[in-house]
């Protein structure tokens, strides 16, 4: 009899080592699906056990709360990105990916952004493609985890809070609202139903 680690697809049994090398190629397909002109970027929805969604505020743009977000690096896939940028935004480790938007989310940066971010960047970016995910802390206790500054010289934040989806969205900076929009509506299924979110926050990243 066949161990219960192998995976069924399509009435075949993958071993371990071709399962791993099967998920290796889909992340590479979903990089090869990036819209052109658009900087890889990955979003994380981090959410606690009460459904509330993290956001901070940015030191550089008064009022603006958002989401964990950031570029992916080379060679690196859209899950492995996610995870550490949300411990490099919030030094949280303790947390489980639950869903995943499955297509590219693109916004456009206004005029004065674009000329800033492509100094900063050294391209001609028109704005960011993003892989949006929804992520679980384990447990309550895991945020004593959040540390917007871990141990990092030029943090981004000012401050943190837990928000409803909705506020997530108002209080979102005027360009990336309707992304934000789109990637709430994904995740509402999971936002809506604390039952099915906590079923799935057994994986440790």
């Amino acid at each position: 009899m066949l161990k219960s680690t192998y995976t069924h697809v399509l009435g075949l049994k993958l071993s371990p080592a071709l399962q791993k090398s099967k998920l290796k190629k889909e992340e590479e397909a979903k990089m090869e699906n990036l819209p052109p002109g658009y900087r890889p970027n990955v979003g994380v929805c981090l959410i606690n056990s009460d459904n509330l969604v993290f956001v901070a505020s940015r030191l550089n743009v008064p009022g603006a709360w958002q989401m964990p977000q950031g570029g992916i690096e080379d060679g690196e896939d859209p899950k492995s990105a996610a995870m550490r940028e949300l411990q490099e935004e919030t030094g949280v480790v303790s947390a489980a990916i639950i869903a995943e938007v499955p297509n590219w989310l693109t916004y456009d940066f206004p005029p004065a952004v674009k000329a800033k971010v492509n100094r900063l960047w050294g391209g001609e970016w028109h704005g960011q493609a993003q892989k949006w995910f929804l992520v679980r802390l384990i447990k309550d206790e895991d945020e004593r985890e959040i540390n917007l500054a871990n141990n990092e010289a030029d943090s981004e934040f000012a401050e943190w809070k837990w928000a409803r989806p909705e506020e997530v969205v108002e209080q979102a900076v005027d360009y990336k609202r309707p992304t934000y929009e789109q990637v709430i509506k994904t995740f509402g299924s999971y936002l809506n139903d604390p039952g099915r979110a906590a079923k799935c926050k057994s994986a440790k990243w």
